[in-house]
């Protein structure tokens, strides 16, 4: 019967892959093959133990820090404890995420959501008893009414919905709001991106203390150079927060940086994107 219904399905609505083209057979509320979608993998190889930058040479292992660091986590302490990402902003994933922002394909929330489950599962043992605070990094009012969502806080409440992830998790999409519309950050150079997200966000507690030393974990789709999560990271620190963790469905990578293999470093198995 499942058969027969497939046929019917593509017979009576035709309709191709978004990413790749190929007719799809499946019934989905996604225009995504299941083949695009499995072959958004993990991060692999060596990455900055704070950000989550690719590792260049061997010399990320050297310094006091007994975890490898980047050159710019070694000279500079970022805001947030620790950022982690699903998979590489490239390919199949940049275009799924792209079909629910800019195409308003909602469906790709709860694929996206899958894989910021994951990333949130390498941060989770080091999270303290409490429950941990999520906060989606905020739209400017102008272009979640163009938009009609933020993307980040559906991504969020997907990821939320499943297990483990949402046991020792509580949302809260309300507590920074972002007060200045800001440029588009491509193409901007580090020193641009910091002065053009300055002052853009701003903090909206209904009680003084209700930031006092609770865990935050900010979250995002995508994590470029992290101009912005600093941003709203010094905002929650400076609220109270005592700690605040990072977890985005994608990050930029070096492209051309020479892998670094981590020490006894185990291949992720699971595969968030399969389901």
């Amino acid at each position: 019967m499942s058969g027969v219904a497939e046929s019917l399905f593509a017979t009576l609505f035709p309709s191709d892959c978004r990413l790749c083209g190929t007719p799809l057979i499946n019934i989905s509320r996604l225009p995504v093959c299941e083949e695009c979608i499995l072959a958004m993998r993990p991060i692999a190889g060596g990455v900055c133990s704070v950000c989550g930058e690719r590792l260049v040479g061997a010399n990320a292992f050297s310094g006091e820090q007994s975890q490898p660091r980047c050159g710019l986590c070694r000279r500079l302490e970022p805001p947030f404890v620790k950022a982690t990402a699903y998979g590489s902003y490239e390919g199949g994933l940049r275009e799924l995420i792209h079909l629910l922002k800019y195409e308003q394909v909602r469906p790709a929330a709860n694929v996206l959501g899958r894989m910021l489950a994951e990333a949130i599962a390498d941060l989770e043992p080091s999270f303290g008893e409490r429950k941990v605070l999520v906060v989606p990094v905020p739209l400017h009012r102008s272009k979640l009414r163009q938009r009609g969502f933020n993307q980040s806080e559906l991504i969020a409440r997907a990821a939320l919905k499943l297990k483990p992830a949402g046991d020792r998790l509580a949302l809260n999409a309300t507590v920074l709001e972002r007060c200045r519309e800001t440029q588009s950050q491509t193409g901007l150079t580090r020193h641009r991106r910091r002065e053009n997200i300055r002052g853009a966000f701003v903090m909206v507690i209904a009680k003084p203390d209700e930031l006092a030393e609770r865990e935050i974990l900010l979250v995002d789709d995508v994590f470029t150079t992290g101009t912005t999560v600093s941003e709203c990271a010094r905002l929650l620190r400076r609220a109270g927060a005592s700690k605040v963790w990072v977890a985005t469905v994608a990050r930029t990578l070096k492209a051309d940086a020479q892998l670094v293999e981590l020490p006894q470093e185990n291949e992720k198995q699971t595969m968030a994107a399969a389901g």
